[in-house]
């Protein structure tokens, strides 16, 4: 399907806002995703991650939480929190273990030094956040990613922090692919999960 949004079933289970976002995450169940990992509604619509035992990392793939659908140009929006110490990864254009954009989501509040590819807001192994926005563990953080072309901007509780041109630095990623969050063997909690074509 050639239109920016790449959805066969263009969400329908939800009317968009007045701004133009449709639901992603419906607050109730797990409607337009896929894992095979334990990934929970609570009862106050906030997606919780609570981990198997054993492998993480890479190895973890299929235990990601994947949209059913794949997505071309499009704003995300969404709150997300993480345990002290936690880490979790927001994956755009996904289409195999090769071929991603990966936005990093971490406990770094108050981290001294130079930031790095591993920061919250961060575009994994390719750019560092530009400030350090995210806010103590266990607090609710906003982040806003935009995916235009060869395109990615990241706004973290209401900060840009990352303005990324891949044709500047002679690399390419996906043009469309599916989203996915990261079970990285840390507990992670989501709510608010929009997503608007451009």
């Amino acid at each position: 399907m050639a239109a920016s949004l790449v959805c066969s079933h263009d969400l329908r289970a939800g009317d968009a806002d007045g701004d133009g976002f449709k639901p992603l995450f419906n607050g109730k169940d797990l409607t337009h995703w896929e894992t095979a990992g334990t990934w929970l509604v609570e009862e106050d619509g906030v997606l919780a991650l609570k981990p198997k035992p054993g492998k993480r990392g890479i190895f973890s793939y299929r235990l990601f939480l994947w949209t059913k659908y794949s997505f071309r140009d499009f704003q995300l929006d969404f709150e997300f929190k993480l345990d002290e110490g936690g880490d979790s990864s927001v994956f755009l254009r996904s289409q195999s273990l090769a071929g991603f954009i990966e936005i990093e989501l971490s406990d770094s509040h108050g981290k001294e030094g130079a930031l790095t590819t591993n920061d919250c807001g961060a575009v994994q192994k390719v750019i560092p956040p530009s400030k350090n926005m995210a806010k103590p563990a266990g607090q609710w953080n906003r982040m806003i990613i935009t995916c235009k072309g060869q395109s990615v901007q990241v706004e973290l509780n209401g900060e840009q922090v990352v303005d990324l041109d891949y044709v500047k630095i002679g690399k390419t990623v996906p043009t469309s692919g599916k989203i996915g969050l990261q079970d990285w063997g840390h507990p992670a909690w989501f709510r608010n999960i929009r997503i608007k074509k451009l």
